[in-house]
């Protein structure tokens, strides 16, 4: 069995790029986050104790996209996937979408993401 928990739209301030004018001027970032698990016991028990609490997610991707910069952002949504994975072991699954609405790409785009998606078995 396997339910999600999403987060979506999660938008903080983040200084990650390999142009030094993303690293001097920071960009808006947006994650959003996918974590598989069995909810059964916190479906018995209404007791968050027995889930993953969104907050805690919400905050571990704010502090990495807030955090020290990185060149690419395949390392961005990596480590928040990584931490996600080692931090809760009652996950199957998490992923990680980081996008970047403002790269400076020299096209008319809308969107820019990358996605990391980390598993201890297959769902």
């Amino acid at each position: 069995m396997a339910d999600r928990i999403e987060l979506t739209g999660l938008k903080a301030r983040g200084y990650h790029g390999v142009f030094p004018e993303e690293n001097r001027d920071g960009q808006e970032f947006l994650v959003d986050l996918i974590c598989w698990l069995d909810a059964t016991r916190a479906v018995e028990t209404d007791d968050v104790a027995d889930t993953i609490n969104y907050a805690d997610l919400a905050e571990i991707a704010h502090q990495v996209i807030t955090g020290p910069p990185y060149n690419l952002i395949e390392k961005v949504a990596g480590t928040i996937a990584n931490i996600i994975m080692a931090r809760y072991e009652q996950l199957y699954a998490v992923e990680v979408t980081v996008h970047k609405p403002q790269a400076p790409i020299p096209r008319d785009f809308t969107d820019v993401a990358v996605v990391a998606r980390r598993s201890r078995r297959r769902i």
